[in-house]
């Protein structure tokens, strides 16, 4: 699934990509788990590499013209094997990769613990790729991470490379399924180990498991994404395995790395919202019931009682209107409300039978200004099955 933001909290949801298998851009994998992306110019042009295990066997790669496609298969192949030289470690998989100031890339994969191997497993590997991020440009060679279950990330502050990853179950010094890391003045090492930043979920959601994580710089604040079975559990009453992903602030002091703590909150709105420009439904705060459609720029389809919700949506001084390319079968009402979606109401948007739920219309409304003004929170419901593809409100 591809998903973007530039505030942190309102999320467009890009829809799903298949990326194995007989329907999926490399059909050579069976499976594509635990992907990480990078974007690098390529002889002028963008181009965004996306890198997957297939299961524990082997590192893929494909190649999109921006981070929603479309995609191709560069290789037909694995990028790395248990037969690339050095790489032959217990779970070749959960790729990590990271494009330096130079432009140089480099990859992180690996993980398992050798039996009798617990405080020093010696199965995580990085190595340097060629210009065009789809082949190789040495060996790779051996991250010597203690007490290493899986899970590589990696990241770079200053001029020093932070190496991180989930430590194992073995009740070592360091707890188990924590997030550790290691620090060097090299992309390839040596790191040397400086603690844990992050714990596992069970210590703030009360749901244990498998510790995944990314940490990343964006506008200058260090985040780290993780998932839990937090909702899984809220939805089903146990764990049945279902990862879902959270976002929290890594502190960072000096050059070491703080406890990152896990919640529920998750993190502040770092810009608001505008209104006064053509937006897509698939961008969102909160959701419930809704269905997201297509790849790209998605379009979201609602039945009754269905709505979607935009943080900190800046009106100004007043929203004068506000038109929405709609499609419905049989027509509907879309209600605009403040708060939440039983807030304070500033109009309805009539969308008439359109002939097809994707045959889109353009529909406008007026909006009660003396509500729309200031800073909000935005919440769209709607009364009967629509699809809403865009809006843009008028001052």
């Amino acid at each position: 699934n591809i998903m973007s933001s530039s505030d942190m909290v309102n999320w467009s949801d890009h829809g799903t990509i298949k990326v194995a298998g007989a329907g999926g851009i490399a059909k050579w994998a069976s499976n594509a788990w635990a992907p990480s992306a990078a974007y690098k110019k390529i002889n002028g042009k963008d181009k965004v590499f996306l890198y997957f295990a297939n299961n524990a066997s082997g590192i893929g790669v494909i190649v999109g013209d921006s981070p929603t496609g479309p995609w191709s298969d560069p290789l037909g192949r694995a990028l790395i094997t248990k037969s690339t030289p050095n790489c032959n470690v217990e779970w070749l998989f959960d790729p990590a990769v990271f494009v330096d100031d130079n432009g140089t890339g480099y990859l992180y994969f690996g993980g398992g613990v050798p039996t009798g191997k617990d405080a020093n497993p010696q199965t995580i590997r990085a190595v340097k790729l060629g210009n065009d991020m789809i082949s190789l440009a040495g060996t790779a060679v051996n991250i010597n991470a203690p007490w290493v279950f899986e899970d590589s990330g990696i990241h770079k502050l200053g001029n020093t490379y932070y190496y991180s990853y989930c430590t194992n179950w073995s009740n070592g010094p360091y707890g188990n399924a924590k997030i550790g890391y290691m620090t060097s003045s090299n992309p390839l090492g040596p790191f040397t180990f400086k603690g844990t930043c992050f714990n596992n979920p069970s210590d703030f959601f009360g749901t244990g498991g498998n510790n995944h994580h990314t940490i990343i710089s964006f506008k200058n604040v260090l985040y780290i994404f993780y998932h839990c079975e937090w909702l899984n559990k809220q939805a089903y009453g146990s764990q049945l395995g279902y990862r879902t992903t959270h976002v929290d602030v890594m502190p960072v002091s000096g050059s070491g790395l703080g406890n990152a703590k896990g919640t529920l909150t998750g993190v502040s709105q770092i810009s608001s919202f505008n209104p006064y420009q053509l937006n897509y439904f698939s961008t969102l705060a909160w959701e419930a019931g809704i269905n997201v459609y297509g790849v790209g720029n998605t379009a979201v389809s609602y039945n009754r009682g269905d709505w979607t919700g935009v943080a900190r949506v800046d009106f100004g001084t007043g929203a004068k209107s506000i038109t929405v390319e709609a499609g419905s079968s049989n027509g509907a009402v879309i209600k605009i409300t403040l708060a939440s979606p039983t807030g304070p109401t500033i109009g309805f948007i009539t969308i008439s039978a359109t002939g097809g739920a994707f045959n889109y219309k353009k529909f406008t409304t007026s909006i009660i200004t003396s509500k729309a003004t200031g800073v909000k929170n935005v919440f769209f419901l709607a009364s009967a099955d629509v699809v809403l593809n865009t809006y843009i409100f008028s001052k």
